[in-house]
This record gives structure tokens, sequence and C-alpha cells, in this order.
């Protein structure tokens, strides 16, 4: 797998972070960076080590899986980037965070966001052998995501989240046929 697909990759799985962070900025219009730091922190840890569990889950199970690879890559990617589309179309209000500092309402984000980025680990044992250098992608993009989520909730409101969930979504679902039509295409 290239690296630019792994960006792709880490930026389609970042809009879930970004739209927690925007609403995290819009309840919290005082944050200070220090605190808007420990939330993208910790938002990024997880959309980072999910990744992990799943590839380590699918390395273990690598034989059964390769010949119908491509087709697990496409349908998980095609799932998740589905239900991220039609959630960006569903959920226009904006979601209210209770709190987000609390590291009991953190923890929660954090796992919640991150539950699609372990199927796509999940895809990423076939496809790819040096899982160390995606998870640092993973979280670097999803750290920055989150700060600048943070940021634009501050300073101009609700209107990005649902661009955020859509823009995400659909390159989930372009990357999942991207790796099904050069399967196809490369037999």
């Amino acid at each position: 797998m290239e690296i630019y697909t792994v960006i792709l990759l880490a930026i389609g799985l970042s809009f879930d972070s970004f739209a927690v962070s925007v609403c995290s900025g819009l309840n919290l219009p005082q944050i200070r960076f220090s605190q808007a730091a420990k939330i993208a922190i910790f938002l990024a840890f997880f959309q980072a080590v999910m990744p992990l569990i799943g590839w380590l889950i699918g390395n273990s199970m690598k034989s059964l899986i390769e010949p119908v690879d491509h087709w697990i890559a496409f349908g998980l990617l095609s799932l998740i980037g589905g239900k991220m589309v039609i959630e960006s179309f569903i959920s226009s209000e904006v979601r209210e965070i209770k709190n987000p500092l609390h590291i009991k309402v953190i923890l929660t984000l954090s796992l919640a966001t991150s539950i699609d980025a372990l199927a796509v680990g999940f895809s990423f044992a076939v496809f790819l052998d040096k899982i160390l250098i995606a998870v640092f992608i993973i979280g670097a993009v999803t750290f920055i995501a989150s700060m600048l989520g943070i940021l634009l909730g501050k300073k101009t409101g609700p209107r990005f989240n649902q661009y955020a969930e859509l823009m995400g979504g659909l390159i989930l679902v372009v990357l999942g046929l991207k790796i099904l039509i050069e399967h196809l295409l490369s037999n």
C-alpha cells in the first residue's frame, strides 16, 4: 500500500474526530491550548491504536482472508464510508458534548470515534506490512485534525461538521473502490 493511500485513509478516518473536536470547541469557547491538546491527544491515540489492534487480529487470520482480502477491504471501507455519508445528512443539528475535558467523556468519545479504525486495521493485515508507519500517520493526522476542529468550533460554529463527515465518508468509499479495482485489474 502506497504512503499516499495511508495518508488518505488517515484523513478519512480523522473526520469523526474532527467533528467531535468542532463540537468541543463550540461547547468550550474559552478552551486553552493545553486543554485542546489533551482532547486531541486522546482522540489521536485511540485512532492510531485501533488499526494496530485490527491489524494484529487480521494478521492472525491472514491465510483465511487472503483469497477475498480485496472484497473485505472494499466492504469494510464502503460500509464505514457509507455510514459517514448518511450520518452527514441525518445529523444536521449540533451535537452537544457535555464537558469534553472530563476523562470519562473524552475516553468515551475517543473509543466511539475510533471503532471504524479497528475495521480498517483488519483490512490492513493483507495490504500492509509496516503497520507502525501507518499508526504514526493516522495518529498525527488525527491530532492535527482535532486541533483544527477545536479551533474552528471556537471561531466559526457548527457548519463544518456535516461537510467533514461527508468528505471523510467519500474518501473511505473511494479508497475501497480503488483497492477492489486494482486487485481485479491485476488478476
